[in-house]
């Protein structure tokens, strides 16, 4: 099925609309804009979260939770006082920490899944896995030609040897594959683009599924 009309200029009308806020990151700007912004981002980004939705359940089996991100940045503890995000983030999650995400930017366009940061029992069950079975998620990885963010430990920790086979899958504390190649098909077709990207992505979720089942 494809995009509905509604969502179909949604990447375009992002990329135009977050180029003209980072030129003019006021409150002033937003708010003379607000109607813009409700028309061209927000109610196409809701309309493609559901859609979606629709189609993680059917490939996970579970209700994903749709979040679009709200564009106001918290600013209490940031030197950076500019009041609102240039980007467009969409979340779809599941009860067990397992996620879909989109990003849209002037400077990027984006696509992953996978889980943040494993909770502390899903963390020792995913050490577990990695280290008797870890060369299942590299081959998925590999052959996958996922963009995965570096490890966030420094040493393989405790109580595996730091020459284990899977000391980069070990140092991990969370693990999200990314798609960064997407402004053709967001461009041409926001619904299918997704749907593709998620469904390569599937592998990485089933793995995953089983670590936090």
């Amino acid at each position: 099925m494809s995009t509905s009309v509604e969502t179909k200029t949604l990447f375009q009308d992002a990329r135009q609309f977050l180029s003209e806020l980072e030129k003019n990151n006021s409150k002033e700007w937003f708010q003379a804009n607000k109607a813009r912004y409700d028309t061209e981002l927000k109610r196409p980004a809701e309309r493609l979260l559901a859609d979606v939705a629709e189609f993680l359940e059917a490939i996970s089996g579970t209700p994903p939770k749709p979040k679009l991100f709200r564009p106001h940045r918290d600013v209490r503890f940031s030197k950076d006082k500019t009041p609102y995000h240039t980007h467009l983030h969409l979340l779809w999650s599941l009860p067990d920490g397992r996620s879909w995400m989109l990003g849209i930017a002037t400077g990027y366009a984006t696509a992953g899944a996978g889980i943040m940061g494993f909770e502390k029992p899903h963390l020792e069950a995913y050490r577990a896995a990695v280290a008797t079975g870890g060369e299942d998620l590299q081959k998925i990885l590999t052959d996958g030609a996922w963009r995965v963010e570096e490890p966030e430990l420094k040493r393989v920790p405790a109580p595996y040897p730091s020459d284990h086979p899977s000391a980069t899958l070990l140092r991990r504390k969370g693990l999200v594959a990314w798609r960064d190649d997407l402004e053709a098909g967001l461009s041409n077709d926001p619904e299918a683009a997704l749907k593709d990207v998620f469904s390569e992505l599937k592998p990485v979720q089933d793995w995953l599924a089983r670590v936090v089942s």
